[in-house]
């Protein structure tokens, strides 16, 4: 692919912290910089970890080209991520209009013009230096509860803004202050960035909520090599792939449904100390299978039903299992359980058992089984009140 290179001078503010300069002046600085940026291409180191644990639920580095983008609205850029430098694999992509999702497995390119879902905002994190921008924007213009350090840290200086509000408060672009989940949650947001004192930009950000922790580092950076105007992500589609509609996304998890009145398929899984259960080991009148997630926020909400289900029949009526099928490390396995002391088993899942159960990783889902381990209903998702009573009828009807 033929690509024609701009080059833009980037005019970097370079300056120390005084004892008398104030915090909001030199943010002030670093913010000028970062409006600066017209275009930036760099590989990204990205973790997240479940609070409390200390070994990383997810890991992964990929090569992202950030553009500012003014005609953007709403998340104020557009950017391309791929899993090398060399671009021959795309794995995200935000144009402006549509994000892109890539589906190997199938084949297939997933475009989400933000219809399907009709929300006051695009949920949709910026790339790193406008994501970073952003931040200190808001920090230096909020009327927001907030507060905010800045330390010298030798070769970086070191933000930190703690925002306590009633709700958290997330970066799509702009500060957007999100609705209450319906699960209990810590409201206070806190966002750290360190910035190199060579050029005062940010290099690294770290997001930390109740439910979730997140760190994103970013090198080998190169300024203003590109020009939004060449920028079509179309370009990046890989050939034989078909270009579906966002619906496209939720077909596996669609069809789970039609497995209702057949033999659930067999499985043999270990559980968060290592040790194997099999299906065919589970004898009770009624069995439920939950697929969950961590850091899901509707199966966090099911949680405490749960716990109170497992309570509510003996061992020979009724038996309860989860499967985890987001993070698939042990370890983050038994901080989960420890975290939300649950009184059932939790199960490390297989590609094969998500496969089998037509989930397409999506959660929560609910099978509940017979005590042949036929599938007699199927529940997708989780609404309070209305999916408790659906699950407790189910149950109470096979006993």
């Amino acid at each position: 692919m033929n690509k024609l290179i701009y080059i833009f001078p980037l005019l970097l503010i370079i300056n120390t912290i005084h004892a008398q300069e104030g915090k909001k002046e030199y943010l002030q600085k670093v913010l000028a910089n970062l409006e600066k940026i017209e275009s930036a291409s760099y590989t990204s180191f990205n973790e997240s970890w479940q609070p409390g644990d200390t070994v990383p639920i997810f890991t992964y580095s990929d090569y992202t080209n950030e553009y500012n983008n003014p005609n953007d609205s709403t998340i104020g850029a557009s950017y391309a991520s791929f899993k090398t430098k060399d671009m021959d694999k795309m794995t995200f992509c935000y144009d402006g209009h549509k994000r892109v999702l890539v589906y190997d497995e199938d084949k297939a390119i997933v475009e989400d013009n933000f219809t399907a879902r009709p929300l006051p905002f695009r949920p949709l994190t910026g790339p790193f230096y406008n994501y970073t921008k952003n931040i200190i924007k808001y920090a230096l213009q909020t009327k927001d509860n907030i507060t905010i350090d800045l330390q010298d840290k030798d070769n970086d200086y070191f933000f930190r803004l703690v925002i306590e509000e009633e709700t958290q408060v997330e970066f799509f672009g702009k500060a957007h202050h999100m609705p209450k989940p319906p699960f209990y949650v810590e409201p206070t947001s806190i966002y750290e960035i360190w910035i190199h004192k060579s050029d005062n930009l940010p290099y690294k950000a770290r997001r930390e909520m109740s439910h979730d922790i997140s760190v994103k580092t970013i090198t080998s950076v190169e300024f203003n090599q590109l020009s939004i105007n060449d920028f079509s992500v179309s370009d990046y589609y890989p050939k034989g792939y078909t270009v579906e509609p966002y619906s496209y996304g939720n077909k596996a998890a669609t069809s789970a449904p039609e497995l209702t009145g057949k033999q659930a398929p067999e499985w043999t899984l270990n559980d968060s100390n290592g040790n194997p259960v099999s299906l065919a080991d589970l004898k009770s009148k009624v069995l439920l299978i939950n697929f969950t997630g961590i850091g899901c926020g509707a199966c966090q909400a099911a949680v405490p039903f749960l716990k109170e289900l497992k309570g509510k029949f003996n061992n020979e009526d009724f038996n309860l299992i989860a499967i985890e099928g987001w993070s698939r490390k042990e370890h983050a396995i038994q901080v989960y359980a420890n975290n939300k002391k649950l009184n059932y088993t939790i199960l490390n899942a297989s590609d094969q058992v998500i496969k089998d159960y037509q989930t397409g990783n999506a959660a929560p889902f609910f099978f509940i089984l017979d005590k042949h381990h036929i599938i007699r209903k199927v529940i997708r998702g989780y609404g309070n009140e209305k999916t408790n009573k659906e699950i407790i009828d189910a149950i109470t009807e096979l006993l």
